[in-house]
C-alpha cells in the first residue's frame, strides 16, 4: 500500500482549514467547494489529490474524512451562477460557502490554486498543487469530487443522452456530440464552448428548452 508523505500543516496557527473545487473545467452541472479541518494527528496511506486516485479509493477516503475530521463541509455553485459571475468567481465563492458553513471557525486558510480572495479577514495561503502537497486540502479535493460526481449521476438520470455519469459533465468527444444531436439541457454553462468553434452547429428544437 502506497504511504501518504503530504504535510500535515502549513501553518502554526489553529485551527487551519484547507479549500478545494471540484468541476471547474465542465460544460454542465455545478462547481462544488469543500473545506476540511484535520487534527494535526490525522492519517490515511492513501490520502493524496482526489485525481491521483480511482473512485474506489475516494469513496473510501470520503467516509474515513467525514468521521475522522474535526470539521468539513461541502457547497455547491450553480452553472446559471457560474454563467453570471464567471467560473473563477463562482469558484471562490462556492470555497465561501463551504468555510461559512463549517461548525469551527478557522483561523488559517489554505487554499489549492493560485487565486482566492479574503474570508472574513482570515489570512490565507494559496498552495499550486496543494492537493498533492497538504493532507488538508487533499481532503477538501476528495470531498469535492465525490459530491460533485454523486450529483453527476443524479441528474443523469434525467439526462441520459449526455453521458454524466460516465463523464461526469467534463468535455469528452462524446459529451461534445450528444451536445450538438440534443441541445443543452437545463444544467448546461451556456457562456462555456460547448462544441467544436470549428464546426458549424445547427442546434436542433431540444426537449430540454
Amino acid at each position: 500500500m502506497q504511504r501518504n508523505r503530504l504535510h500535515k500543516t502549513y501553518s502554526s496557527i489553529y485551527p487551519e482549514a484547507g479549500c478545494d473545487e471540484a468541476g471547474r473545467g465542465c460544460l454542465a452541472g455545478p462547481v462544488v467547494g469543500a473545506a476540511v479541518i484535520l487534527a494535526t494527528d490525522f492519517f490515511h496511506p492513501l490520502l493524496n489529490d482526489s485525481k491521483k486516485l480511482t473512485a474506489m479509493q475516494r469513496n473510501t477516503l470520503r467516509k474515513f474524512i467525514e468521521e475522522n475530521s474535526i470539521d468539513f463541509a461541502v457547497a455547491f455553485v450553480d452553472n446559471q451562477t457560474i454563467d453570471r459571475i464567471n467560473i473563477l468567481n463562482a469558484s471562490i465563492l462556492v470555497m465561501h460557502k463551504a468555510l461559512d458553513q463549517l461548525n469551527l471557525k478557522p483561523e488559517f486558510i489554505l487554499v489549492d490554486g493560485n487565486r482566492f480572495k479574503p474570508w472574513q479577514n482570515t489570512p490565507f495561503q494559496t498552495i499550486v498543487k496543494g492537493d498533492s502537497t497538504y493532507q488538508s486540502i487533499a481532503a477538501a479535493s476528495i470531498l469535492a469530487k465525490t459530491y460533485r460526481d454523486e450529483f453527476m449521476e443524479t441528474i443523469a438520470a434525467e439526462f441520459p443522452m449526455y453521458g454524466w455519469e460516465k463523464n461526469k459533465g467534463y468535455p469528452t468527444k462524446a459529451h461534445r456530440e450528444a451536445i450538438r444531436t440534443f441541445g443543452v439541457s437545463p444544467f448546461h454553462r451556456k457562456t462555456f464552448t460547448l462544441f467544436n468553434p470549428q464546426l458549424s452547429i445547427q442546434f436542433p428544437d431540444s426537449p430540454c428548452d
